[in-house]
C-alpha cells in the first residue's frame, strides 16, 4: 500500500474514533483571594482595584462608589456602552434597579485574575445552551480587561457583541 494512502486511512480511523465535539468544561477558581496575590505591589493594587470595582459597582450596583474606581474619561470598547464614567453609571443602573449588598467575593464564576503592566483581566465561566441539543449546555470563557492609570480604571475591553 502506498505510504500516503496508509496515512490517509490512519487519519480517517483516528477521526472516526474521536468524539465529534469534545470539550473540557471551564471551571471557576476555588480561591479568589489567591488570585489577588502578586510580588509586585503595583500589580497587586491594580488587581485589587478591579476586583473591588467588580464586586461593589458592577455586581452590586453601588454606583455611588464609581468615582472611587473609574476615571471620568473612561474609554469603553463594549459596543453597547458609550464612553465616559456617566455612561457606565447609566449602564450599571439599568441592570440594577436598586443596589444590592456588596459580597466579599465576586459572585460570577471567576476563573482567574491576571495582570501585567497597567492591564488587569478577569476571566469567567460562561454557560450556554448547546445549539445542536437544547437539553445540553456547554461552557466557554468570557474576558473583561481593564487599563489602570493613576489608581483608576480608564479603559475597558470585553467580548460583547452589539445588541
Amino acid at each position: 500500500m502506498h505510504h500516503s494512502k496508509l496515512l490517509a486511512i490512519a487519519a480517517l480511523a483516528i477521526t472516526l474514533g474521536a468524539p465529534a465535539f469534545a470539550q473540557t468544561p471551564v471551571t471557576p477558581t476555588t480561591d479568589q483571594a489567591a488570585q489577588l496575590a502578586s510580588s509586585d505591589p503595583k500589580i497587586a493594587a491594580n488587581k485589587r482595584l478591579v476586583y473591588d470595582f467588580w464586586r461593589e459597582v458592577f455586581e452590586s450596583g453601588q454606583v455611588s462608589s464609581v468615582e472611587k474606581y473609574v476615571a471620568e474619561s473612561y474609554i469603553q470598547h463594549n459596543p453597547n456602552v458609550p464612553n465616559g464614567r456617566a455612561a457606565l453609571v447609566g449602564f450599571i443602573s439599568s441592570r440594577h434597579a436598586t443596589p444590592k449588598p456588596v459580597e466579599d467575593r465576586i459572585k460570577a464564576p471567576l476563573v482567574s485574575i491576571t495582570a501585567e503592566r497597567d492591564l488587569v483581566t478577569l476571566s469567567f465561566v460562561r454557560e450556554y445552551p448547546d445549539p445542536k441539543d437544547a437539553s445540553k449546555k456547554y461552557t466557554t470563557t468570557w474576558f473583561d480587561m481593564f487599563r489602570i492609570e493613576n489608581g483608576k480604571i480608564v479603559e475597558h475591553w470585553d467580548s460583547a457583541l452589539r445588541q
